[in-house]
């Protein structure tokens, strides 16, 4: 799976938990100051992305997550992993 497609894997989750329009998720953009994603539904963001791609992102992988291009990036180099 390349980082387009994790992406728009991210983009659907953040459409089901949050209600964000999946054209509105570029890597650009911010979870909090342009997506508006608070900590509890980061959290929720977080157990979808770990499901959908099975891959593992502990607490502090979580909490350095800034962008959507930096969870996309975390979740390619984790499936690189597996």
């Amino acid at each position: 799976m390349n980082e387009e497609q994790i992406r728009a894997g991210l983009a659907e989750i953040l459409e089901e938990v949050a209600g964000i329009d999946a054209a509105e998720v570029s890597e650009d953009r911010s979870f909090v100051e342009d997506l508006d994603v608070d900590s509890l539904l980061m959290v929720e963001v977080v157990v979808a992305a770990e499901e959908k791609f099975g891959v593992t992102i502990n607490d502090e992988m979580a909490a350095e997550l800034r962008t959507v291009g930096d969870a996309v990036r975390l979740i390619h180099g984790a499936m690189a992993l597996v």
